[in-house]
């Protein structure tokens, strides 16, 4: 079964494989890799990290990451964040992944977003709800608490669209 998937991707230019070297598999075509996300710095998912400036996140990249075209869905200024802490691991977003962010205008009740908090100059990533005069970063571990901020002190930097396990 497997070898007749690994075929039908192959025809249809998904994939590359050479007969002669073992387990030798390679995306190609539009759904390869995307190069070049950069990692703009790391973002709390547990208590907020303070920044140093209106900054946020280092204007150059430490390094960029390549992820697949599929993931993306053809979004475009996306950069990658590393993840510290675990308030997100209902969500599956554990300690050390990277989450995928698109720049966003607007956001839903429920999206996860990466957050600074103007007055504490702090940064976190939290599920957000908009409640009246305030908003709820809600965290997605049911042994932490939400965050509580008046809204015009939340700026929402962007959307999670994808994110990343690294193993070691």
């Amino acid at each position: 079964v497997v070898e007749s998937h690994l075929n039908h991707l192959e025809q249809a230019g998904l994939i590359a494989r050479d007969r002669e070297r073992f387990r030798s598999l390679r995306v190609t075509g539009e759904t390869g890799e995307r190069p070049g996300i950069p990692i703009l710095g790391t973002i709390a998912a547990g208590h907020p990290i303070w920044v140093p400036s209106v900054d946020r996140w280092s204007a150059e990249a430490q390094r960029t990451i390549d992820v697949p075209a599929g993931i993306t869905r053809g979004a475009r200024n996306l950069f990658a964040l590393e993840v510290r802490g675990n308030s997100m691991v209902d969500a599956m977003i554990a300690d050390a992944d990277i989450v995928v962010m698109e720049p966003v205008e607007e956001v839903s009740n429920g999206d996860v977003v990466a957050c600074w908090l103007r007055n504490e100059q702090e940064v976190t990533l939290k599920k957000i709800y908009f409640e009246g005069e305030k908003v709820r970063l809600q965290p997605c571990n049911p042994y932490m608490m939400p965050i509580y901020h008046q809204a015009e002190n939340v700026e929402i930097q962007g959307r999670v669209v994808a994110v990343i396990r690294i193993s070691g």
